[in-house]
């Protein structure tokens, strides 16, 4: 996973758009459109403050699984793009955010 670019300007990983967690996964899984979807690692910046300081990685997110059964890009859990977009800039919690690069089988 190359790129992780974070719209959810309220997530804790989120560092000028980019995501800083060590792993996100992706949620939805009978999805039929992108707002079936969510960020399953959305943290509240309100709560959990700032976490983009990612110990395991020299960057940002470099692991993204899928849960998503119903997107084209799913293979074995694991998100086969090069890079997402995930959205909810004024999330409050994780429902609110969606992975704007599904696409269904």
């Amino acid at each position: 996973m190359a790129k992780i670019e974070c719209g959810a300007t309220t997530c804790s990983h989120n560092r000028s758009g980019v995501c800083y967690a060590n792993c996100i996964d992706i949620v939805g899984s009978s999805a039929h459109k992108d707002c079936d979807t969510a960020c399953g690692s959305f943290l509240n910046r309100l709560h959990y403050s700032e976490l983009t300081n990612n110990i395991f990685s020299t960057g940002s997110c470099d692991c993204l699984t899928c849960a998503v059964e119903t997107c084209r890009y799913n293979t074995n859990n694991l998100c086969t793009l090069d890079s997402i977009q995930v959205r909810g800039e004024s999330a409050e919690y994780y429902t609110q955010t969606e992975c704007n690069s599904f696409k269904p089988r």
